[in-house]
């Protein structure tokens, strides 16, 4: 789904019965969790990317490690690819919420459409929603 005024994709939302639901997992996720990095690799069998190199490269690679980009609650930048023999392996980053690091884990286990590898995970610091002197 996607929001009419920004255009941003709302993977956390859903149609059913001809109203707009929270998808229930992806919800509380989404608004209760906390930004969350992962630097990660996914290695996929090379018939799963189209293309590796132009302009459509990078969608491309990110379709073969992760799917479809409006159907993910993350956010993906590949870094850059390899070729080993008849496998590609993608390096990415990965931008997430979640409420701890082991739900970040699975949601990304999930997701994967190939051998993930993460090498670090980390929490990521925000600034507050307003300035501390400020009335709510």
């Amino acid at each position: 789904m996607q929001c009419l005024r920004c255009l941003h994709d709302q993977p956390h939302l859903t149609i059913r019965e001809d109203k707009v639901v929270p998808i229930e997992d992806r919800w509380e996720r989404m608004v209760a969790g906390t930004p969350w990095v992962a630097s990660c690799t996914v290695t996929v069998d090379q018939d799963q990317v189209e293309t590796c190199s132009g302009p459509e490269a990078t969608e491309a690679l990110t379709y073969g490690a992760f799917g479809d980009a409006g159907t993910r609650e993350f956010f993906t930048h590949v870094r850059f690819h390899k070729h080993d023999e008849e496998r590609i392996v993608i390096h990415l980053l990965v931008e997430l919420y979640a409420r701890a690091p082991d739900e970040a884990t699975e949601v990304l286990e999930g997701a994967a459409r190939g051998t993930l590898e993460i090498t670090s995970l980390a929490e990521e610091s925000r600034p507050p929603a307003h300035a501390p002197d400020e009335a709510h």
